[in-house]
């Protein structure tokens, strides 16, 4: 594993990077939150992966190693926020996915985008920070694995998901039984196997979208056996339908 870069001071800032792109692994001693106008982000930490896009944020905490892969001409935006003085706006140990509302995400493109005033930044800070407070948590995050049979067991199904794996196959080539399996997934995920296969597929679609691939492509290759089960689901889980979400991962918000 790559070492760690320390930059105390988490940037507020936007940049343009290409599909592709990837930035090293680093932690910071401020709190940050990371925000992608247009593209999608995989973000990895100690604690799993994570996905931003234009409808959802990722709050990184302070000393927490994170690594970002882009995908997608991309529109970054971080904005950081001090570990001292004042309580954390979120979770001050764990990553959290956020739903980012029209009104959050203007805050961010202004906040991090051209040169404001310390006033200016003051008066957007206090409306993010009030707005933040009220941000519903999403669920499309990957947690990592510590038992090595469920790592080996996530890392299979991972490795090919238009392979329909079922729990026993799995439990048979991790070499351990069907419940203990079971039992990891909930323990460790706080989810069944079932729930975290449609998740994996969900995180993978979306980044597959944003890449350009098609609506039926992306189904037949996360495992669904139509596209509209795919569809349907996909709808469900990220609040619209891919057909949507594909049109605007690629589209950047107005500066």
């Amino acid at each position: 594993m790559s070492q760690i870069r320390h930059s105390p001071v988490a940037p507020t800032t936007t940049r343009l990077l290409g599909g592709g792109a990837t930035i090293d692994r680093h932690r910071h001693d401020d709190h940050q939150l990371i925000y992608v106008s247009a593209g999608v982000l995989a973000i990895t930490t100690e604690h799993g992966s994570w996905i931003a896009s234009n409808d959802r944020a990722v709050w990184i905490p302070a000393h927490t190693w994170h690594e970002h892969r882009f995908y997608g001409q991309s529109r970054f935006h971080t904005v950081g926020f001090s570990a001292h003085g004042r309580p954390p706006l979120l979770d001050a140990e764990n990553p959290t996915v956020i739903a980012v509302d029209p009104l959050v995400r203007e805050l961010l493109i202004a906040l991090t985008g051209t040169a404001l005033t310390q006033i200016e930044i003051r008066h957007i800070e206090a409306v993010l920070r009030d707005r933040m407070r009220r941000v519903t948590a999403q669920p499309v995050a990957l947690p990592a694995a510590r038992d090595q049979r469920l790592a080996d067991a996530c890392r299979t199904v991972e490795e090919d998901l238009h392979q329909p794996w079922t729990l026993t196959q799995l439990a048979e080539r991790v070499h351990t039984s069907e419940r203990t399996l079971s039992r990891l997934y909930r323990d460790e995920f706080g989810t069944t196997f079932p729930q975290w296969r449609t998740r994996v597929r969900i995180f993978t679609a979306m980044v597959m979208l944003a890449e350009g691939a098609t609506v039926t492509d992306t189904a037949h290759a996360c495992g669904w056996a139509t596209t509209s089960a795919f569809v349907q689901t996909f709808a469900h889980t990220v609040g619209m339908t891919p057909g949507t979400y594909r049109a605007g991962v690629g589209k950047p918000q107005q500066d």
